[in-house]
């Protein structure tokens, strides 16, 4: 008989987390604007926000903290980073940041002019941000198969070739640079396969552009290439992110998620010209450039989760508990990006609140919905999150409204996916009757997602 499936780790700490009643969340929901961002950590019971920074790091993550140099300039921690950086990835040039919004901001500052297109497979919530918040436009070439989320098609996160070439033989002189984000969060935490890496390289080639990768994630891709893509089953980890980056001139990285930190971030690129250009920006807004944002033991720690998690072992957990959650809500009906991704479960939204109109915004009602049921937190990538577009000002309407329910990295065991997913079973057994959604009250012109103001729509 073949031996059940385990997790690669055991449990040395424990928090202890608190239920509440509906009442409570009642209150709470309301206090804050029915914006779960806003909620109190300790309203929540199972906190499915976003998976950046709230893993559980290891042994020898918090073992290389203790090692940590905090030198202002030369740290022995900074080279450790860097060194791991460019075994992993090919790059030279290294900038820390202290996080990955902050390393775009870097790294944008430099690149990114008014009047630029920045092509890429859904921008997601920053990148989108740091682009339009710099009179540039975030042009969506994401493959069209992306759209339908009942599709079963293993690389859904694919940029289009067709889309790509098309935006940049009509506006090349306009586009600094083409983005690839791996996974593709916004569209699912859906992966980018080895053959599509490829043929963005040969038609940035052909247009003498340079590719950067939004890499929060590269590890879980490197995984899907590995499991789902032909010739690289016998590949390790490593050696399927080096081919990846292998395509790629360069990276940014919000290593909150797969260097599983509680806080980091950094740029890295092959290109000189690049690091002597972000590297002002980098003294200006994060701090000198061997630590950026970062402590010398936060360092020690990314650079530990780096080589941990580009193990199979380490990311086949992780994706294991996705897909557990994923198999109990096929077993109660409940639409979701298919197939499952690499960090989150999506919520197709509109298809379980089929009475709350686009206007009113399904997937937030959704989040709102799940949290009264049982103070389960998750996020709206959706409708709120797509903002306003910056020239007519009207709601975007066009792509996909999800519920997100990020899974924290080595945190909440499957019973606490069965919670989850009973949860969403009575909120869904009792979709007729939710028929009003939500209207906004307040919102910041960018990225309003974050602190948007809502009340229940008349």
């Amino acid at each position: 008989m073949e031996l059940p499936f385990a997790e690669s780790w055991k449990i040395k700490m424990v928090e202890p987390i608190r239920k509440s009643t509906r009442e409570e969340r009642e209150q709470w929901i309301k206090e804050a604007h029915y914006n779960v961002f806003q909620l109190r950590a300790e309203h929540v019971y199972i906190d499915l926000l976003t998976d950046s920074g709230t893993g559980s790091m290891s042994d020898r993550q918090w073992a290389g903290m203790m090692l940590g140099d905090e030198s202002y300039a030369g740290a022995s921690s900074f080279f450790n980073l860097k060194n791991m950086i460019s075994r992993l990835t090919g790059f030279d040039y290294v900038i820390p940041t202290h996080q990955g919004r902050a390393a775009e901001n870097v790294l944008f500052s430099y690149l990114v002019k008014e009047g630029d297109i920045v092509p890429g497979n859904s921008h997601f919530d920053t990148t989108k941000g740091h682009i339009e918040g710099r009179k540039a436009i975030a042009w969506d070439v994401t493959i069209d198969e992306a759209k339908d989320t009942q599709l079963e098609v293993p690389f859904k996160g694919n940029l289009d070739p067709k889309k790509l070439e098309k935006v940049l033989a009509e506006h090349a002189d306009k586009i600094p640079f083409i983005i690839v984000t791996v996974t593709n969060n916004t569209a699912g935490g859906q992966p980018v396969s080895m053959k599509n890496i490829k043929e963005v390289r040969a038609i940035a080639d052909k247009y003498g552009k340079r590719v950067l990768f939004d890499s929060a994630r590269f590890a879980e891709n490197a995984y899907f290439i590995k499991t789902r893509e032909e010739g690289y089953q016998n590949k390790t980890i490593k050696e399927i992110v080096k081919e990846m980056f292998d395509n790629a001139d360069g990276m940014t990285m919000s290593a909150k998620k797969d260097a599983i930190v509680n806080m980091g971030g950094f740029i890295a690129t092959r290109h000189q010209d690049w690091f002597e250009g972000a590297k002002g920006f980098c003294v200006q807004f994060e701090g000198y450039l061997t630590y950026g944002g970062m402590n010398g033991r936060d360092m020690n720690a990314l650079a530990i989760g780096l080589d941990e998690n580009t193990e199979f072992d380490n990311l086949e957990t992780r994706i294991k508990q996705v897909e557990y959650l994923a198999k109990r809500l096929d077993e109660f009906g409940i639409p979701y990006q298919r197939p499952a991704g690499g960090h989150a479960l999506f919520i197709d939204a509109p298809k379980v609140l089929t009475h709350v109109p686009k206007e009113e915004f399904p997937a937030q009602t959704l989040t709102v919905e799940l949290y009264l049921e049982a103070g389960i937190r998750g996020c709206e990538i959706g409708y709120i999150l797509a903002d306003r577009d910056p020239v007519t000002r009207e709601n975007r309407f066009g792509g996909l409204d999800l519920l997100r329910l990020a899974i924290p990295r080595r945190v909440y065991t499957n019973n606490h996916m069965d919670v989850i997913a009973v949860a969403l079973k009575n909120v869904f057994d009792r979709r007729e009757q939710i028929t009003r959604g939500f209207q906004i009250t307040w919102e910041a012109p960018l990225m309003r997602h974050f602190t948007v103001q809502l009340e229940r729509a008349k």
